[in-house]
Protein backbone atom coordinates (compact mmCIF):
# COMPACT_ATOMS: atom_id res chain seq x y z
CA UNK A 1 0.00 0.00 0.00
CA UNK A 2 1.09 3.28 -0.69
CA UNK A 3 2.07 5.48 2.25
CA UNK A 4 0.75 9.14 2.70
CA UNK A 5 2.16 11.15 5.40
CA UNK A 6 -0.96 13.78 6.57
CA UNK A 7 -1.50 16.51 9.13
CA UNK A 8 -4.12 16.30 11.69
CA UNK A 9 -5.46 18.58 14.57
CA UNK A 10 -4.66 16.87 17.99
CA UNK A 11 -8.43 16.90 18.50
CA UNK A 12 -8.80 15.06 15.69
CA UNK A 13 -5.12 12.50 16.71
CA UNK A 14 -7.29 12.03 20.12
CA UNK A 15 -10.49 10.91 18.48
CA UNK A 16 -8.65 8.52 16.40
CA UNK A 17 -6.78 7.33 19.01
CA UNK A 18 -10.12 6.72 21.47
CA UNK A 19 -11.28 5.12 18.49
CA UNK A 20 -8.21 2.70 18.47
CA UNK A 21 -8.19 2.13 22.05
CA UNK A 22 -12.29 1.57 22.21
CA UNK A 23 -11.92 -1.06 19.99
CA UNK A 24 -13.25 -0.24 17.22
CA UNK A 25 -11.29 -0.01 14.72
CA UNK A 26 -7.77 -1.73 15.16
CA UNK A 27 -5.35 0.31 13.52
CA UNK A 28 -5.21 4.73 12.91
CA UNK A 29 -4.96 3.80 9.64
CA UNK A 30 -8.25 1.82 9.35
CA UNK A 31 -9.76 4.87 10.91
CA UNK A 32 -8.52 7.02 7.98
CA UNK A 33 -9.43 3.99 5.64
CA UNK A 34 -12.67 4.08 6.98
CA UNK A 35 -13.28 7.76 6.57
CA UNK A 36 -12.29 7.80 3.42
CA UNK A 37 -14.62 5.62 2.11
CA UNK A 38 -17.00 7.08 3.50
CA UNK A 39 -15.98 10.23 2.14
CA UNK A 40 -15.65 8.40 -1.39
CA UNK A 41 -19.15 7.62 -0.93
CA UNK A 42 -20.56 10.90 0.09
CA UNK A 43 -18.74 12.53 -2.67
CA UNK A 44 -20.26 10.49 -5.24
CA UNK A 45 -23.60 10.58 -4.12
CA UNK A 46 -23.04 14.14 -3.55
CA UNK A 47 -22.48 14.73 -7.57
CA UNK A 48 -24.56 11.95 -8.43
CA UNK A 49 -27.08 14.60 -6.53
CA UNK A 50 -25.79 17.49 -8.77
CA UNK A 51 -25.95 15.73 -12.04
CA UNK A 52 -29.91 14.97 -11.54
CA UNK A 53 -30.28 18.81 -11.02
CA UNK A 54 -31.04 18.92 -6.99
CA UNK A 55 -29.33 21.09 -4.50
CA UNK A 56 -26.57 19.00 -2.89
CA UNK A 57 -27.35 18.35 1.19
CA UNK A 58 -23.18 18.26 1.80
CA UNK A 59 -22.53 21.36 -0.05
CA UNK A 60 -19.76 21.24 -2.73
CA UNK A 61 -16.69 20.07 0.04
CA UNK A 62 -17.10 17.23 2.10
CA UNK A 63 -15.14 17.48 5.55
CA UNK A 64 -14.00 13.78 6.57
CA UNK A 65 -13.79 14.39 10.36
CA UNK A 66 -17.35 15.35 9.73
CA UNK A 67 -17.98 12.17 8.00
CA UNK A 68 -15.68 9.89 10.61
CA UNK A 69 -18.07 11.06 13.53
CA UNK A 70 -21.58 10.51 11.73
CA UNK A 71 -19.73 7.03 11.20
CA UNK A 72 -18.56 6.30 14.49
CA UNK A 73 -21.77 7.23 16.78
CA UNK A 74 -23.42 5.15 13.90
CA UNK A 75 -21.10 1.99 15.01
CA UNK A 76 -21.58 2.91 18.42
CA UNK A 77 -25.61 3.54 18.35
CA UNK A 78 -26.64 0.84 15.91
Amino acid sequence: MPMVTVSISPEQAAKMRDAVDSGDYASGSEVVRAALRLWVETATKSETTKRQGYASSMGEHVNVAELYAAHSSRRRHG
